[in-house]
């Protein structure tokens, strides 16, 4: 699911491919691999739906974060990383497909010991995170699902729907609201990040002039563009980890 921000100062380098991300090589080719700000972002969906329970099982929601853990912050992030290199880690391709397989399989095992505490209810839910995974990050069917709206139902809509179903076996219509609020600020989060990695992955320069209505001038370069939406993103990921963290805890403490 590929799925999930520095300080926004615009002196920072550009050489990196997110801002996030280590230097090549080694344990640090694994972090950046994981994309932790996304990551935890996407997380937080799962807990926004797991809170429309009247109870919260604080085991259920563990368990159904480390599925989309190893769901979405591994495997669909290792599949990605097969398709032109974009973090531009030195990663083999054969350990990349290894975590990929692995991961996928942890996550549905323990979608499936959901269902024998819950309801088998949820194998739908396995069937679609596990397709949509594959067909996104690897870009099947011609790229049919590799799009903005997909990126929204499948890592924003599907893990609040499915923290809401992982909880009581039912969805409400407070989980369905919370499922769009997710969506919408995944959007948000495509609206801003794709011109962002553009800025970094793909462009060697950018100069430009600024005229003011005084008539003064000031030029700009690549790190101005990009600097309030990457500004913007760290914020909103560490922000909402902390909200979905705050309020769980007052549900379960």
């Amino acid at each position: 699911m590929s799925l999930p921000s520095d300080s926004s100062d615009t002196n920072e380098p550009s050489g990196r491919p997110a801002f996030y991300a280590l230097a090549p090589g080694g344990w640090r080719d694994w972090w950046t691999l994981l994309h932790p700000p996304y990551t935890a972002w996407m997380l937080s969906y799962v807990v926004f739906g797991a809170l429309t329970a009247a109870a919260l099982d604080g085991y259920l929601m563990f368990l159904t974060l480390c599925g989309f853990f190893l769901g979405v912050g591994v495997a669909a992030h290792a599949l990605d990383e097969l398709s032109g290199r974009p973090l531009r880690t030195k990663i083999s391709d054969g350990a990349l497909w290894t975590v990929a397989l692995m991961a996928l399989g942890g996550a549905a095992a323990l979608g499936v010991y959901g269902g024998f505490l819950v309801s088998w209810w949820i194998v739908p839910f396995i069937v679609f995170g596990l397709f949509i995974v594959i067909a996104y990050n690897l870009e099947l069917f011609g790229g049919a699902f590799h799009s903005n709206r997909w990126f929204a139902v499948a890592w924003g809509a599907f893990p609040a729907l499915t923290g809401a179903f992982a909880q009581t076996g039912t969805l409400s219509w407070e989980a369905a609201a919370i499922a769009v609020a997710c969506a919408l600020l995944s959007s948000a989060q495509r609206m801003l990040s794709t011109p962002v990695r553009r800025l970094r992955r793909d462009v060697a320069g950018v100069e430009g002039i600024l005229t003011f209505s005084d008539g003064d001038t000031e030029t700009f370069g690549e790190e101005a563009l990009r600097g309030p939406s990457e500004a913007a993103l760290r914020t909103t990921a560490l922000a909402l980890p902390l909200l979905a963290a705050g309020l769980a805890a007052g549900r379960l403490i």
